[in-house]
């Protein structure tokens, strides 16, 4: 059962990385945003769909019966919780510019990068956030009420989704790596009997609609900002170590 649960919670997931996406071919590795990631309906269907089965999650009944098996499910026999989630929620996100820095180029420079995902974090956190002091709804655990949605989950989704525009180009095994990590972080998250299952959903749902919020206004905030000024940045990491420290230094020019 445990194994039909978990098969059923990746694969819409994963599916998000590679469903309704604006796919053509960019002009150059440094480029403006505004001729890559363009606004398409189709780009909502995957995140509204997780971010409704949430809200409909807590005023069915059916789905809340649903949420209490899976939770037996992930609880079942287990004596100590996993802390991994806290991690990995970062993961995708920070390999965006790790790939970078080991000289894997992504869509976009270090500028609009950054400026994408402050947007996004924005987006994400406000809402989290706003919807959790709203929605009142308790842990699995009991210890709170702030349950739905999923913040962990969402910052997984919204990095996830973050790694695979910037090196979609590249490799569509990036994106996919990225929303393996940020599904198991969900999963985690109910293994730890900190959230359902219509927490999680809702939550990557949001992470991924943050993302693509923040690539489609990116435009408009790098016209405002720089008045329409697009330079070309370079930065590169150097680690060195001795035997006994680790040093890292970071460059950057502009």
């Amino acid at each position: 059962m445990i194994r039909k649960i978990i098969l059923l919670v990746i694969l819409p997931f994963l599916t998000c990385s590679v469903f309704g996406q604006n796919t053509a071919p960019k002009d150059s590795i440094i480029s403006d945003t505004v001729k890559n990631i363009r606004f398409n309906y189709k780009q909502l269907i995957i995140p509204g769909i997780l971010i409704g089965y949430g809200f409909w999650g807590n005023e069915s009944g059916q789905i809340k019966s649903f949420n209490d098996q899976i939770r037996d499910e992930f609880t079942e026999d287990i004596d100590r919780k996993v802390s991994i989630d806290d991690f990995s929620r970062y993961v995708p996100a920070v390999s965006v510019y790790a790939l970078n820095a080991f000289g894997v180029e992504g869509k976009n420079n270090m500028r609009d990068r950054s400026v994408i995902l402050i947007t996004s974090t924005i987006i994400n956190v406000g809402t989290v956030f706003a919807l959790k002091s709203l929605s009142n709804v308790e842990r699995p655990d009991g210890t709170s009420n702030n349950s739905f949605p999923s913040g962990h989950t969402a910052i997984a989704f919204a990095g996830a989704e973050f790694l695979y525009q910037e090196y979609k180009d590249k490799s569509i095994w990036y994106g996919v790596a990225g929303y393996a990590i940020a599904t198991g972080t969900g999963i985690f998250r109910m293994y730890n009997n900190r959230h359902w299952l219509t927490d999680v959903a809702a939550g990557a749902g949001i992470g991924i609609l943050s993302t693509k919020i923040a690539y489609w206004v990116n435009p408009y905030i790098t016209r405002k900002l720089w008045h329409g000024e697009h330079k070309k940045s370079m930065s590169f990491i150097t680690p060195s170590y001795d035997g006994r420290n680790l040093t890292i230094c970071y460059f950057k020019t502009f």
